[in-house]
C-alpha cells in the first residue's frame, strides 16, 4: 500500500509530468480569445475556446511585449505555447510564447487595427492638418543618415530649393529601437525650433522593414508636431499609418523633397513672365503719357499765352456787356410794374373822391362821421374837402328817410 502524499507534492508530480512530454512542450492552438485581461504587471491572462471546451492561458510581459496587435475578445488566433500546470491552483494552462491572428498575417492585421483605431480618434481628420510653408527656410530630414533615400533628398532639395537649409536629424528606421529614436527626434525639433518643416521617411522595403513607421508612438509624435510634418516612406505603393497623419504624404522620399519646395527653375519662369508684363505695362503707361505731352504741346495757349488771355477777356466783356442789358431791362420792367401799380392804388385813394366835390366829415378824435348818430348838437366837427379842412360846430340833425321806387 503507497503512502499518502500532500496536494502540493501531487501537482508538483503532474507538472512534471507535463512538462516531459515533448507534444506538450510545443503547441499550436487555433481558437477564439475569451475572457481578456491585461494585468499592472504587463502579464496577460485570457482563455481559448471553442463550441465545446476551453482552456486557461497566460502571456507573460516579455513575450506579450512582442505583439504587433491587441489582441480582443472574439478575436480568432492562432497560439504558440507549452502546457504546463500552475501547483498553487493544480489547474493546467497554456503558457502562450507567440500569438498571431487567424486567416491574416500579423503585421497585415495589427496595420488595420491600429489605423481604424486612430481613424475613430481623430488623428487622420483634414482640419488638423497643417498647411506646408511656401518658401521654407530650414528643413530638418529625420531619416538614416546612411541610405539612399537621405541623399537623394539632399540632392533634390539642393537643386530645386537652393535657398533653404537642409538639417538632417539622424534616427534609425528599422528595428525594436527606431520608433523610440523618431519621436525623440520629432519632440526636439519642435522643443527647439530647429525646423519650419520636417519630412520623416525612409527608403522601400518589406512591411517589416516600414514597420517602424506603423508604430502607434510615431503616429502620435507626428500628430503632435507643430511644425508641418511630410511622410515620405517606401515606395509608390507603400502606405504607413505616418502617412495617414502626417500633414502631406509623399509616394517617396525623392517625391517628399519635390513636394516640399518649390523649383527654382519654374519661379525664375514665373519672374520672367511677370517682368515682361510689368515692362509692357510700363510701356504703355510712357506712351500715354508722351501722347498726351505731345497733345499739350500742340496747345495754342503754350504758342501764344497772351493771345489766349486776350480771348478770355474779349468773352468777359461780352458777358459783362450781356449782364449790364439784363439787369437794365430787369430795372425797366420792375419800374413799370411800380407805376402801374400805384395807379391802381391812386384809383382807390379816398383823397381821389375830395377832388370830385366831396367832403369828410371827421369828429374831435379823427372818427369819420358816416351817420347822423353819430353827432350830438354841439359836437365839434372838422370838415375835410379838396384843398384843405373847415372847423365848425353842429346845431342840429335830421335824418333823410329814403323811399324805395315801386
Amino acid at each position: 500500500m503507497t503512502e499518502p502524499i500532500s496536494v502540493t507534492a501531487l501537482n508538483q508530480y503532474i507538472k512534471g509530468l507535463l512538462d516531459r512530454d515533448r507534444l506538450l512542450s510545443q503547441v499550436l492552438v487555433r481558437s477564439e480569445i475569451s475572457n481578456y485581461k491585461v494585468y499592472p504587471s504587463g502579464h496577460h491572462y485570457f482563455s481559448l475556446k471553442d463550441a465545446e471546451s476551453s482552456i486557461r492561458c497566460v502571456m507573460f510581459r516579455r513575450e506579450a511585449g512582442t505583439l504587433r496587435f491587441r489582441p480582443e475578445n472574439g478575436m480568432k488566433v492562432v497560439v504558440t505555447g507549452r502546457v504546463s500546470l500552475f501547483p498553487r491552483d493544480g489547474v493546467y494552462q497554456l503558457y502562450c510564447s507567440r500569438m498571431v491572428p487567424d486567416g491574416v498575417g500579423e503585421l497585415a492585421f495589427a496595420f488595420e487595427q491600429l489605423k481604424n483605431r486612430l481613424y475613430r480618434e481623430g488623428l487622420f481628420d483634414s482640419a488638423h492638418k497643417q498647411p506646408i510653408p511656401s518658401f521654407p527656410h530650414t528643413i530638418a530630414l529625420v531619416t538614416s543618415p546612411a541610405g539612399a533615400a537621405v541623399r537623394d533628398m539632399i540632392r533634390i532639395l539642393g537643386t530645386r530649393w537652393p535657398l533653404a537649409e537642409v538639417l538632417v536629424v539622424p534616427v534609425r528606421v528599422q528595428g525594436e529601437e527606431a520608433p523610440q529614436e523618431i519621436c525623440q527626434a520629432l519632440e526636439l525639433i519642435n522643443l527647439c525650433h530647429m525646423a519650419d518643416l520636417i519630412i520623416t521617411g525612409r527608403g522601400g522595403g518589406t512591411m517589416e522593414d516600414l514597420w517602424a513607421f506603423n508604430e502607434e508612438a510615431v503616429a502620435r509624435a507626428i500628430y503632435r508636431s507643430e511644425i508641418p510634418v511630410i511622410s515620405a516612406v517606401g515606395h509608390e505603393p507603400d502606405v504607413t499609418i505616418a502617412d495617414f497623419v502626417a500633414d502631406l504624404r509623399a509616394a517617396t522620399p525623392s517625391n517628399g523633397a519635390e513636394l516640399a519646395v518649390p523649383d527654382q527653375r519654374d519661379l525664375r519662369e514665373t519672374l520672367d513672365h511677370l517682368e515682361a508684363r510689368l515692362q509692357s505695362t510700363m510701356d504703355r503707361a510712357i506712351q500715354q503719357r508722351r501722347d498726351q505731352l505731345h497733345q499739350v504741346q500742340g496747345s495754342p495757349f503754350l504758342h501764344s499765352p497772351l493771345r489766349s488771355i486776350q480771348e478770355k477777356r474779349l468773352l468777359l466783356d461780352y458777358h459783362q456787356q450781356r449782364l449790364a442789358h439784363g439787369m437794365e431791362r430787369q430795372v425797366q420792367q420792375a419800374r413799370q410794374n411800380i407805376g402801374r401799380l400805384a395807379a391802381s392804388l391812386d384809383a382807390l385813394s379816398p383823397f381821389q373822391v375830395l377832388n370830385r366835390g366831396y367832403s369828410i366829415a371827421q369828429g374831435q378824435d379823427g372818427t369819420v362821421v358816416s351817420a347822423v348818430d353819430q353827432v350830438t348838437p354841439g359836437d365839434a366837427l372838422s370838415i375835410r374837402v379838396s384843398d384843405g379842412t373847415v372847423f365848425c360846430t353842429a346845431t342840429g340833425k335830421e335824418k333823410h328817410r329814403w323811399q324805395k321806387k315801386r
